[in-house]
């Protein structure tokens, strides 16, 4: 299964990093969308089917809180859960990112087995289709 991961952060090369320690952890293959702040992730929320939001907490023009809190004002946007990546450590703001409605919380720097642990707990194990001999009937290759 392929999953549609939105990364939020102000930093175009942590978002890289982000996408190619996800990549590197073995956590099944996805299409990943990026925005530099929460104004510009509730656009994508808006185009594109996603399955998961991996947000910054410290943005300019909208932070990763109030993505959250616009969020959950929308039906469908709500059911979509959210992980923090951040440089945060402090005990209240982690609080204030579960308070929020956080799904889970990684803090910067982070290692490819946390961020698959994080994902594989949040939308589970991917899995992959195996063609057996027999589905290959009436195929002419």
């Amino acid at each position: 299964m392929s999953y549609n991961i939105l990364i939020v952060d102000d930093s175009f090369p942590m978002r890289s990093v982000i996408i190619k320690t996800i990549k590197a952890s073995g956590f099944g293959s996805s299409t990943y969308f990026q925005a530099g702040n929460g104004i510009e992730a509730l656009k994508v929320l808006k185009e594109e089917w996603l399955d998961i939001v991996i947000t910054d907490y410290n943005m300019p023009e909208m932070d990763g809180i109030e993505l959250i809190k616009q969020m959950k004002k929308d039906d469908v946007f709500s059911k979509i859960p959210v992980l923090f990546i951040t440089t945060e450590g402090n005990i209240f703001k982690i609080e204030e990112f579960k308070k929020s409605g956080a799904t889970g919380y990684i803090k910067k720097p982070f290692t490819p087995e946390e961020i698959k642990q994080k994902l594989t707990e949040i939308l589970g194990e991917p899995t992959y289709e195996e063609f057996s001999d027999e589905s290959d009937e009436g195929l002419d290759f």
